[in-house]
C-alpha cells in the first residue's frame, strides 16, 4: 500500500483534505491516516479515532433496522405507509410500501433540496426544533406526489424519515434505540451513535461550512439530531467493523443481505445502481454508502470479491471526494 499512502498524502495536501481515511485489504496491512483538524478554534488535530458524521451514509442504518423488523413480520416489504400514518401526511399516496421508499421509488415529494448548495439553510423550522422523528411529521407534509410509486429511481430524503416514523409507529420503539439496538449492537460498533449537533463530545468532529465566503460550523444547517435520512456520527474502524458484520449475517440474516444488495433501480447519473439503502457499483459486485451535507463529506464501500474495504470520510461539504476517487482508483 505504499503507492496509496503516497498518492493519498499528496492528494490530502493539495486539497486541504481534513478527515480521515481507511483501507483495509486481506493480506495488507490496514491503512489508517488522519489529517487537519477535528476542531479548528480550539486546534484540536484529527484522530483516526475521530467520530465524524456521515450525512445520507447512514441511510444504510435504517434500512437494516427497517429490514430486521420485516424479517420478525412486524413489518413487510408491501406495507403501506397509510397504514400507520393514519390521517398524517395526506399527500403520500395511498399505494406507498415500505419497499418503495428503502429503493427510493415513492414518488413522494421530499422536505430537502438535494441540489442546494452546501453554506444554505435548509432547515425550514428551526434546527433545535428536530431531536425527534414525530417532530419531523410537519415537515414532511405539504409535498404534492411526483409521480406514481414504483415508477423510477428518485432520491428522496424524506423517504428515508417517513421510513424511520413507520419503524417507531410499528415497533414502539424509538429510531435512535432501533439502531443502536438493531445494527450498531450486533455490528460491535462501540463508538458510533447519533450526536446531538449543540452537545459534541470531545472526540467527535466540528463540520465546516463555507458561507458567504467565511467558513462556520454547521450547527444551523443541520437537525440537532439526526434521524432516518442521515446524520449517525462514526469512526473509521467501525465502518469496518460494520461491512464485515453486515457481510456475516451478523446484523441481518444473508437472504436479507442479499436482497437489499440486488439491484432495484439503474442510476447513470450517478454512474452506479441502488438497492435497499445501499449504493452498488455499476458493474460487480461493489457495495457502498455515500453521505453529503452541509460540512460533511462520506464515502465507505466493500467488495465481496476482493474482501477490500475502504472508507473516507471530512468534516467538510467536499473534502472526501478527491481522496476517495484516489482509493477508488487504486482498488480497482
Amino acid at each position: 500500500m505504499a503507492t496509496l499512502d503516497d498518492d493519498l498524502t499528496t492528494t490530502a495536501t493539495e486539497t486541504g483534505f481534513s478527515g480521515v481515511v481507511r483501507v483495509d485489504r486481506p493480506g495488507e496491512p490496514t491503512l489508517v491516516r488522519a489529517f487537519g483538524l477535528a476542531d479548528r478554534a480550539h486546534g484540536v488535530p484529527m484522530t483516526p479515532d475521530t467520530r465524524l458524521g456521515v450525512a445520507s451514509g447512514s441511510k444504510g442504518f435504517t434500512a437494516l433496522a427497517v429490514m430486521s423488523l420485516v424479517d420478525e413480520g412486524v413489518l413487510s416489504l408491501s406495507t403501506t405507509a397509510r397504514s400507520l400514518l393514519g390521517t398524517d401526511l395526506p399527500l403520500v399516496a395511498d399505494d406507498v410500501t415500505v419497499e418503495h421508499l428503502l429503493a427510493h421509488r415513492s414518488g413522494i415529494g421530499d422536505y430537502l433540496d438535494d441540489d442546494a448548495e452546501p453554506g444554505e439553510y435548509l432547515m425550514p423550522v428551526p434546527v433545535h426544533v428536530l431531536a425527534t422523528t414525530e417532530a419531523f411529521v410537519p415537515v414532511l407534509d405539504g409535498h404534492p406526489t411526483l409521480f406514481p410509486a414504483g415508477e423510477r429511481f428518485s432520491y428522496c430524503n424524506g423517504g428515508y424519515v417517513l421510513l424511520a416514523l413507520l419503524a417507531e409507529r410499528a415497533s414502539g420503539t424509538s429510531y435512535h434505540d432501533l439502531v443502536r439496538r438493531r445494527v450498531l449492537g450486533p455490528a460491535g460498533m462501540v463508538d458510533t451513535d447519533f450526536l446531538r449537533g449543540d452537545d459534541l463530545p470531545g472526540d467527535a468532529a466540528v463540520g465546516y461550512v463555507e458561507v458567504d465566503g467565511v467558513t462556520r460550523s454547521n450547527v444551523l444547517h443541520l437537525p440537532v439530531l439526526a434521524t432516518g435520512d442521515g446524520g449517525a456520527h462514526t469512526t473509521v474502524a467501525d465502518m469496518h467493523r460494520f461491512w464485515t458484520a453486515l457481510l456475516a449475517g451478523r446484523i441481518v440474516p444473508a437472504a436479507t443481505v442479499t436482497t437489499m444488495t440486488a439491484p432495484h433501480s439503474d442510476v447513470p447519473e450517478e454512474g452506479a445502481r441502488y438497492g435497499l439503502g445501499f449504493w452498488l457499483d455499476p458493474v460487480g459486485d461493489g457495495i457502498g454508502l455515500v453521505g453529503a451535507d452541509a460540512g460533511v463529506s462520506f464515502r465507505s464501500a466493500h467488495s465481496p470479491s476482493t474482501g477490500a474495504t475502504w472508507t473516507v470520510v471530512s468534516n467538510t461539504s467536499e473534502g472526501a471526494w478527491p481522496v476517495a476517487r484516489v482509493v477508488a482508483a487504486a482498488l480497482r
